[in-house]
């Protein structure tokens, strides 16, 4: 690896240990039905977010509730703080599409349909609200 992709690579680190993040790859699920639920929990405080992917009836909220679940131990683990005692909230979610499995389905006349069975990434990045604000 030559020096200047060293020293580029080491200050991402060094930015990524400021940040509280969880990936899953490779979900089963389209991304367009990841977003509908990513949607739902942007921006919340997190015990509020995971009452709602609990109660929700969609089939992603599962796995973004275990990520959820996972970027909170993630933070934890960094900051060697209980999350009850902090302030947490789901400060960003990607949902990015990932491979794409292509498949055919016979259709009439001897034609075949093609079916594209959509998979996706998803990044959950929580955060501390800061309470000193008013302070300043």
């Amino acid at each position: 690896m030559g020096q200047r992709k060293k020293i580029s690579a080491e200050a991402r680190k060094e930015a990524n240990k400021t940040l509280y993040f969880a990936k899953l790859n490779n979900v089963p699920t389209s991304p367009r039905k990841m977003r509908l639920v990513a949607d739902m929990i942007r921006g919340m405080e997190v015990n509020k977010a995971l009452s709602i992917l609990k109660f929700s009836n969609k089939e992603a909220s599962f796995r973004m509730e275990k990520l959820l679940k996972s970027a909170i131990a993630n933070w934890e683990t960094k900051v060697e703080d209980k999350a009850e005692n902090a302030n947490l909230y789901v400060s960003a979610v990607y949902v990015d599409s990932a491979t794409m499995l292509k498949r055919l389905r016979t259709a009439p006349q001897g034609r075949g349909y093609r079916i594209r069975k959509r998979s996706n990434h998803v990044t959950l990045y929580v955060d501390t609200k800061n309470t000193n604000d008013n302070q300043n």
